[in-house]
């Protein structure tokens, strides 16, 4: 299997992009824009998936890459938590919420498996 040439070809950095894009147009819409803390809360932790999975992508060891995917799976989950918290704040309805709730647990598990791959390669083995 050849490697990934960018880290735009992994699925993961995939998935983290398009919840990232997904959240961005749902704070253009409805009450969240103006909790002025809690948007920016959201599109930090959504933007920080994607841009970790990048970073790590460039690292020359499996092990730190492994190391930067965990952190970016953080920024997911807190995606995800603050998804929620919109809902009880009345920002979001969950339907407008359960797609990206989805999105977000796709690329929980496609970080959580390329983690998983990452631990027992070896620097040519790298995606």
């Amino acid at each position: 299997m050849p490697g990934a040439r960018s880290h735009e070809a992994l699925i993961a950095w995939q998935l983290a992009h398009a919840l990232k894009l997904r959240v961005h147009a749902l704070l253009r819409v409805g009450t969240a824009g103006r909790d002025r803390d809690f948007a920016a809360r959201l599109r930090r932790s959504a933007a920080a998936a994607p841009r970790t999975i990048a970073d790590g992508f460039g690292t020359d060891l499996p092990g730190d890459f492994a190391t930067h995917l965990w952190c970016a799976n953080g920024a997911i989950r807190e995606t995800y938590d603050a998804l929620q918290d919109g809902c009880g704040k009345g920002h979001f309805s969950r339907d407008d919420v359960v797609p990206l709730l989805g999105l977000a647990t796709r690329s929980s598990k496609a970080a959580t498996n390329l983690t998983a791959y990452l631990r027992t390669a070896t620097r040519s083995d790298r995606p």
